[in-house]
């Protein structure tokens, strides 16, 4: 259970080898989270992320999970939830794509649109109900500020994570009174090694900062986090743009 902090003792975190989740789970670690299920296609890069964290006291377990099959979310879930009360579930899995060659690729196109949309649509439903059926907990899921306008250089991958974002928002409400709190982040560009090599965005950020602002948001019990806060206000406008300009901008 979590104290008055807002701070999990436990955390299920699915996309157990993203660096944000894993910078996430070694902050929590060093406040007071104490068990990890880290949820992921087996792998060395899963069992090395298990090691390290266990390397700072926690109690690591890991969990086969793939996002691409969303007929074995309930089963692989219901296994994690079986075993105790989960504090925190953190969807933290998605892909960027490579939006020249998408483009030309439908089928790659959609594996985008399946990992990122319909596979967290999928998993969230399911940690939110196992959430709700245990009265308390919190749902974190990972966006984008891609999701908030769609942009000529990366519009497949925003289009989904604008799906994503709209239906955090609305399971965020339909959860509203359950005591399941459902928060969304909306990360600007986080230099990983999955952004090595991309053009920086504005204002850049770190999984660590990432993580920071993500534990501020427990602890506020915040419905939505940027990262870092600024982009509120730079996606504000740029969301109320006319079209044209909008199109004309090096974004």
């Amino acid at each position: 259970m979590k104290d008055a902090s807002g701070l999990p003792r436990s955390l299920l975190v699915l996309g157990g080898t993203s660096e944000i989740a894993l910078a996430t789970a070694r902050r929590l670690i060093a406040r007071r989270t104490r068990t990890v299920w880290l949820a992921g296609r087996p792998s060395p890069a899963l069992e090395s992320a298990a090691a390290g964290l266990r390397a700072l006291g926690a109690l690591v377990h890991t969990v086969a999970f793939d996002a691409l099959d969303p007929g074995s979310h309930e089963s692989v879930l219901g296994k994690v939830f079986a075993e105790g009360d989960v504090d925190m579930v953190l969807l933290a899995f998605g892909v960027l794509g490579d939006q020249a060659h998408d483009e030309r690729d439908p089928g790659a196109a959609v594996r985008v649109a399946q990992t990122n949309y319909t596979g967290a649509v999928s998993a969230g439903l399911v940690a939110a109900c196992a959430l709700q059926s245990q009265g308390h907990g919190s749902l974190v899921v990972l966006s984008s500020v891609a999701g908030e306008r769609a942009r000529r250089a990366d519009f497949i991958y925003g289009s989904s994570k604008a799906g994503l974002d709209a239906f955090t928002q609305g399971l965020g409400d339909a959860l509203y009174g359950t005591g399941v709190h459902v928060m969304v982040v909306r990360p600007g560009f986080v230099r990983t090694r999955s952004t090595a090599g991309l053009p920086e965005g504005p204002l850049a950020t770190t999984p660590e900062a990432v993580a920071t602002a993500i534990e501020l948001g427990l602890r506020r019990r915040s419905e939505t986090v940027w990262a870092p806060g600024l982009l509120r206000v730079r996606m504000s406008a740029l969301r109320h743009l006319p079209r044209g300009l909008f199109r004309r901008l090096l974004l």
